[in-house]
């Protein structure tokens, strides 16, 4: 009988790379499922102190600075971190401007267009995060959480 091939170099490293790209992703899907419940607390919380769509604003930023420090502590733990935790949530923030843009553009115009997302806005926010989050991930994994070590 034949022995089988050995196997290539090139297949491990292939389902390494997938390995590499897509537990990040579905770390900071997790974390972002986290994000909308601290979202949705926040909206929930300050709209009889500031009215729906401040509290919305203001929500997105508590929201995202959860994120951030989960995304720091765990999606991206693997990263030595150059720089100092103030300046690196203000580059995940202006990182993520993009997905705040179409996030919060989804929210705003759920609001104007579907009154339901008006008495329910967790409906809108979760229409929100799910807008925002390719453009989150590869913006937190290019720009803000971008220096690995060789040893891990």
């Amino acid at each position: 009988m034949p022995d089988s091939p050995a196997p290539t170099a090139a297949a491990p490293d292939r389902k390494g790379s997938l390995r590499a790209r897509i537990v990040p992703f579905v770390k900071f899907g997790i974390v972002g499922g986290m994000g909308l419940m601290w979202d949705t607390l926040a909206v929930y919380g300050l709209r009889p102190l500031l009215g729906l769509s401040a509290a919305a604003v203001l929500a997105y930023f508590i929201a995202a600075t959860m994120n951030w420090l989960a995304n720091r502590l765990w999606t991206f733990r693997h990263v030595v971190h150059a720089d100092r935790p103030l300046v690196q949530w203000a580059r995940y923030l202006m990182a993520n401007a993009l997905g705040f843009v179409l996030n919060r553009g989804m929210v705003f115009t759920l609001f104007l267009l579907v009154p339901p997302c008006r008495t329910f806005p967790v409906l809108a926010l979760a229409a929100g995060a799910l807008a925002g989050l390719a453009a989150n991930f590869t913006l937190s994994h290019r720009v803000v959480f971008r220096h690995r070590r060789t040893d891990a």
